[in-house]
């Protein structure tokens, strides 16, 4: 079959799937049915890493049983063992939903980005509550699907962005709203970790030589939906599969739904009109690299709606990472020589408001606000709220319907760092680029043979 026909199938399949969400009406009824347990029976697929943090974070809520934990890597598997003795061992996620469908209520998704939408939508079939890592899933197509498809089945979900139920982001979130800083006329997100490009970014090229993977690790089940590749140390496993983009969404998918949330969240935004990014020039210059890793830096530009709170009919979102920095008069609002590495600036028509990542919100310039006092909020645990919602006592910060529009606007940003430099027109209704056909490839991919899940197909 040519190229051709494999993208349009593709996108006949999007557009169908988007509509419909793929969930069967028997298991909608059985998900909304389910009465609140008292203990909420709960699974832990993906246990090393972000793994091994959301296990213990689950772990100590009094009124959560981990019942059975999967990894692909046994000596991720046997670390979390030995802290849950009483819970079963699996390495092979299918055969966990298979053998134990009956024995559990909800279940987090932390493993790497291009397997989260196989997970959770077998989950989400299975009418089961679902916690997934950020950026919720790898392509846009599936992030539609999956979000639809958790609203239909009336399960409660929960994507990754801890810091969201943080104090320092449900203050900006408020803040935002009751529009101390005017009407909102730019916001600019930014992620200049140092020392990110050495750790996370990979420069390439792939490497030829053909190693057999450790005997702890299953390669197969690691790679999953992604084309089949030779294994080799120190490069996929465990930390290093972000720069990849069989596998991860690069830096902005990885940390933009962390620094974008407050401000998606406050500014209650929509779809965007359109998306355009900017690379740096060494990666778009060498075919290789572009084809097989995500960038070192990006500038994604995205143009919103405007609403009530926004200075025009439409407001402008940039994303900077690498070398990329916001411009010096917005940094200097605050301070150019301590400017947040990481964090998401709002400027407006009376003010500037800035959310550092992990920190309190700061509404600037600072003597003129000095006497607005932050909101009284109750401290609160992401994922216990997760499980308390499980639980009914409450709903989730972070569930699908809220996260999954930004979560499928970042991926979209995503989608422009292959297509650099172009103005790409987003048709939010009909899910495909309005101005350039080429570019609707980038929405969906084909999955691995024997993998396939959702009608994604190879």
């Amino acid at each position: 079959m040519s190229s051709r026909k494999n993208n349009i199938s593709r996108r006949e399949f999007i557009l169908k799937a988007a509509s419909a969400a793929v969930v069967a009406p028997l298991l909608i009824s059985q998900a909304k049915n389910v009465s609140p347990p008292n203990k909420l029976r709960h699974i832990c697929i993906g246990v090393g890493g972000m793994g091994w943090h959301d296990l213990n974070k689950f772990k100590s809520h009094p009124d959560v049983d981990i019942v059975a934990i999967c990894d692909v890597d046994e000596k991720h598997l046997k670390r979390a063992a030995e802290a849950l003795p009483n819970a079963k061992t699996y390495s092979d996620w299918r055969e966990l939903f298979k053998n134990e469908a009956n024995a559990f209520d909800a279940v987090n998704v932390s493993v790497p980005d291009h397997n989260h939408f196989a997970i959770c939508f077998q989950a989400i079939q299975l009418g089961k509550h679902v916690y997934c890592q950020k950026p919720m899933c790898h392509d846009v197509a599936e992030i539609r699907v999956l979000t639809e498809a958790a609203s239909k089945a009336g399960i409660v979900s929960q994507l990754g962005t801890q810091h969201a139920s943080g104090l320092g982001d449900r203050t900006g979130v408020q803040w935002i709203k009751e529009g101390h800083i005017g009407k909102i006329k730019n916001v600019y997100l930014c992620s200049n970790r140092p020392g990110a490009t050495e750790a996370y970014r990979y420069k390439g090229p792939r490497p030829s030589t053909n190693e057999n993977p450790p005997a702890t690790l299953n390669w197969d089940l690691w790679v999953g939906t992604a084309p089949m590749r030779p294994y080799s140390p120190a490069i996929y496993h465990p930390s290093k599969w972000r720069a990849w983009q069989d596998f991860g969404t690069g830096w902005s998918g990885d940390i933009g739904c962390h620094i974008f949330d407050a401000v998606w969240k406050g500014m209650g935004l929509t779809a965007p009109l359109s998306v355009q990014a900017r690379v740096q020039e060494s990666w778009q210059q060498s075919p290789e690299r572009m084809g097989d890793t995500w960038p070192q830096s990006n500038h994604i530009t995205w143009i919103f709606p405007g609403n009530e709170l926004t200075a025009s009919d439409t407001v402008q979102v940039e994303w900077f990472d690498g070398e990329f920095y916001p411009p010096e008069d917005v940094r200097a609002l605050f301070s150019l020589s301590d400017y947040p590495a990481e964090s998401a600036m709002l400027v407006g028509t009376e003010g500037a408001l800035l959310i550092p990542h992990t920190k309190m919100a700061v509404l600037l310039p600072q003597a003129k606000f000095e006497k607005v006092m932050p909101p009284k909020l109750e401290e609160r645990d992401h994922y216990h709220h997760f499980a308390d919602a499980c639980l009914g006592r409450t709903k989730t910060e972070s569930h699908f319907e809220q996260s999954g529009p930004m979560a499928e606007a970042i991926i979209l940003g995503t989608v422009a760092l292959k297509e650099p430099g172009k103005l790409l027109e987003w048709n939010h209704k009909k899910m495909k680029f309005s101005n350039l056909k080429e570019a609707n490839k980038h929405l969906s991919r084909p999955y691995r043979k024997g993998w396939e899940v959702g009608g994604f197909k190879a």
